[in-house]
């Protein structure tokens, strides 16, 4: 069997860093030459991602900016890899600690009470470390924070084949917003602490935000990424590994702290009828084929029907506590309370943001296998060839 689909896929890449080491790094082969980019298509994705009621401290400390290493010359892409860094400003702060050179046990700020619902005991056992700050640093979602910059990238490459990505938040904190989401509330959600669409259930997840930090608590939510534009055929229905909404549920599952996903409202389908759930085709000379109803999400078959995409996926509670739970020390195997990390309250409209950029990069992925081209002149050209086919199918 051949290595995974994620390792041949066009626009390819990795990241490196730790959480409080440095910077964080990222390498992305296999986009275009000629896609214009700049670091002010990114840094706005990166502030988005740090803004968000109900943040921790670290958000103060860090002004996120990212800067290009390679692959970008004259504001467009040359074809080569890009190369991306943000530096950590909290990295002064641990500089000793997170010291790359040989040094003694016990390490300075050595972390050996596994914390629960984190990496820690896994992470510790697999790799058989004792001091899990070898684990946390990776698996922080620190790490998110180049992958959003990774799917800026992915959005400046989707803006210029008429793909619009949005991502916000349906519901947290046990309050559901009312006011049902439409492109036209973008600004709105934009401007919103909490990136919801409806200011009461706003106001009021922020009463409970609130409540929860003052019992040193932690809260979850629901966030959801949707884009329009997008053609119809993205994906492929002829092997499981091609199968888009297959991609999309990875990626989402790939940030911290989520654990359920959905295109479209399939749980809710889940309890309804056949003939109350599937979307009817209709055709006319104006539209072409097109439906009236979009409870698929966007996908049929693994590919996108060119109707608006929802993905939606479940974050739990963050789980740094202020008041923590039991755990036991995996040096003395005495029992602890979990150690406390600086964190957040929630996170959940901040993971907004990032499930949109990383979609946008499984679609980017797609929409460059799809039509493939060594410059984004001519993926724009095939683009526009396979829409006019589109229409007269």
């Amino acid at each position: 069997m051949g290595p995974p689909l994620a390792y041949n896929v066009p626009m390819r890449f990795l990241t490196a860093g730790e959480s409080h080491g440095p910077e964080l790094l990222a390498i992305i082969e296999g986009l275009p030459a000629g896609l214009p980019l700049s670091e002010e298509d990114i840094n706005p994705w990166l502030e988005k991602r740090q803004k968000g009621y109900g943040r921790g401290r670290r958000m103060v400390i860090e002004t996120d900016r990212v800067e290009f290493r390679a692959g970008v010359r004259g504001g467009r892409t040359t074809g080569a890899p890009v190369a991306l860094a943000i530096k950590n400003a909290d990295f002064k702060n641990w500089a000793e600690i997170m010291d790359p050179a040989p040094g003694n046990w016990p390490r300075k700020r050595a972390l050996t009470a596994a914390r629960p619902g984190h990496a820690d005991l896994a992470g510790g056992m697999k790799y058989g470390h004792k001091d899990l700050r070898d684990v946390l640093e990776r698996a922080s979602a620190r790490e998110t924070a180049m992958r959003v910059a990774v799917g800026a990238v992915a959005l400046k490459l989707l803006s210029l084949l008429g793909v619009e990505g949005v991502g916000y938040v349906p519901g947290m904190a046990g309050v559901w917003a009312k006011v049902p989401f439409s492109w036209d509330l973008v600004p709105r959600i934009e401007e919103s602490p909490l990136r919801m669409t409806d200011p009461e259930a706003e106001a009021e997840a922020i009463r409970r935000i609130d409540q929860a930090k003052a019992e040193g608590d932690t809260l979850g939510g629901v966030i959801e990424a949707r884009f329009r534009g997008l053609v119809p055929g993205l994906g492929s229905h002829v092997h499981w590994d091609r199968k888009l909404d297959g991609r999309l549920a990875q990626m989402a599952l790939s940030i911290p702290a989520v654990k359920g996903v959905e295109i479209g409202p399939a749980f809710e389908n889940a309890m309804k009828r056949g003939s109350e759930v599937h979307d009817a085709i209709y055709w006319s000379p104006e539209r072409g084929f097109y439906r009236k109803t979009n409870r698929a999400g966007g996908l049929e078959g693994g590919m996108t029907t060119g109707e608006e995409l929802v993905v939606r996926a479940a974050l739990k509670p963050i789980a740094t506590l202020m008041k923590p739970l039991p755990t036991v020390d995996v040096v003395t195997h005495e029992p602890k309370d979990a150690a406390r990390e600086r964190s957040d309250t929630t996170a959940v409209p901040a993971a907004s943001v990032i499930l949109c950029a990383l979609s946008a990069i499984v679609l980017a992925q797609a929409y460059l296998e799809k039509f493939g081209g060594d410059t984004m002149e001519e993926i724009q050209e095939r683009v526009e060839r396979y829409r006019e086919r589109v229409r007269a199918y």
